[in-house]
């Protein structure tokens, strides 16, 4: 007889929260291990569960949309005589969790979609078909975002037309000539920004200092460099490092406030902030940045950054951040006020728009108007932990370091 085997939800986790994404697999399917068996999604990551030993998945115990506690039991492997067995039949499919229809293999010319609790309510609260939704899941499944990205795209006609259910208050604002406009469910990843973002202002006082930074070297040394480099050299890789190195002015920015005590790291894990368009803003860890020349900067900056926006970091690229830096500048704006520091961090750097400006400089005695691809530059604190001075004398040192970099400098 087979042995069945718990597919567990991971102990350690980074976000709040967590809730299965998608099922890999089928009830039936046989599988390998290790092979990717379940998307979870956290909110801040989506992380894969693997399987924990060759066999056959048995039954599948939360489904799509569940929340899954660290620890909780996903589903189960079938080991033994049933790896090497057929699919089994009817009988052997299992009911999921929250009255989700158990996987099944699909009938010739069928098309799979086993919907989830959390799809059906999406649809029937929308009253969309499920036939106008094009699933991106495993053998076409309709996931919850195919459904969210089908209310966010379709053409708003009349309210009277779209049949879409709103509630007293819309008809309310209707009948006083108030627009009304359509409502978008939130993602996980939306409501973790949000409380995150507002966790953070209430609990730290926040305080920005603005200074410029004359780009002239760094753009200089990249020109030079950069074709001898195995990744893509950006001007984020020279933030990494001028980062790391203003700690040494200023080290209690490298900090952690707890109640009794502050917590001053030697490590500088520097998150660095990617833009994931409408899904929210994603901040992977460069680990150890103290530790790392120019060149290694730019490899581990480009590898997480690509995995990133390919939905494939782990939760050891998200946790241990000791610092952040919000790159703003790449969408265009010039300075940002405050930017909200990512609890529990002690503050933040913002990097506005690299534009050219004219300013004065003292050449062979005299001053002279020059143009130079400059940049605003801010530091946000949490005013518990650090003071005026201590945030003017790292971005001294970190302009410094920007200003004055060698061309002489290998990486």
């Amino acid at each position: 007889m087979a042995d069945a085997i718990q597919i567990l939800m991971p102990m350690e986790q980074e976000g709040s929260k967590s809730v299965v994404r998608a099922w890999l697999k089928k009830v039936g399917d046989a599988v390998k291990r290790d092979e990717p068996l379940v998307e979870l999604e956290t909110d801040k990551v989506a992380v894969e569960v693997p399987a924990p030993a060759d066999g056959v998945l048995s039954a599948i115990l939360l489904g799509e949309g569940d929340d899954a506690a660290p620890g909780a039991v996903l589903g189960t492997l079938s080991e033994g005589a049933g790896a090497n067995a057929a699919a089994p039949n009817a009988s052997a499919r299992t009911e999921v969790k929250s009255g989700t229809q158990a996987a099944h293999a699909p009938r010739d010319g069928e098309r799979e979609t086993r919907l989830s609790p959390l799809v059906r309510r999406l649809l029937s609260d929308n009253k969309i078909d499920a036939a106008a939704v094009k699933g991106t899941g495993r053998d076409g499944r309709i996931t919850h975002q195919d459904v969210e990205a089908h209310i966010k795209h379709r053409a708003v006609p009349d309210m009277a037309e779209r049949g879409t259910r709103v509630d007293p208050e819309q008809f309310l604002r209707q009948g006083r000539g108030i627009p009304v406009g359509r409502m978008i469910p939130h993602d996980n990843m939306r409501k973790s920004i949000a409380a995150h973002m507002a966790h953070s202002v209430t609990v730290a006082p926040h305080v920005t200092a603005v200074f410029e930074a004359d780009f002239s070297a760094i753009a200089a040394h990249r020109a030079k460099r950069k074709a001898a480099y195995k990744a893509p050299l950006t001007y984020s890789a020279y933030f990494i490092r001028a980062a790391a190195e203003a700690m040494k002015a200023a080290p209690n920015v490298n900090s952690r406030w707890h109640d009794n005590a502050l917590e001053v790291f030697d490590a500088v894990n520097i998150g660095i902030g990617v833009a994931l368009g409408d899904r929210g803003l994603i901040v992977p860890v460069v680990h150890n940045a103290e530790a790392l020349s120019l060149a290694q900067t730019a490899e581990r900056l480009n590898d997480v950054t690509e995995r990133a926006r390919a939905g494939k970091l782990t939760p050891a690229d998200m946790r241990g951040g000791t610092f952040t830096i919000s790159n703003h500048g790449v969408s265009g704006s010039l300075l940002a006020s405050p930017i909200i520091i990512n609890q529990p961090q002690s503050a933040i750097l913002g990097i506005g728009k690299l534009e050219k400006r004219v300013v004065v400089r003292e050449v062979n005695g005299a001053d002279a108007m020059l143009i130079r691809p400059m940049a605003y530059v801010t530091l946000t604190i949490d005013h518990r932990v650090i003071d005026a001075h201590q945030t003017n004398a790292w971005l001294t040192r970190f302009v410094d370091v920007l200003e004055s970099w060698p061309q002489n400098d290998q990486g």
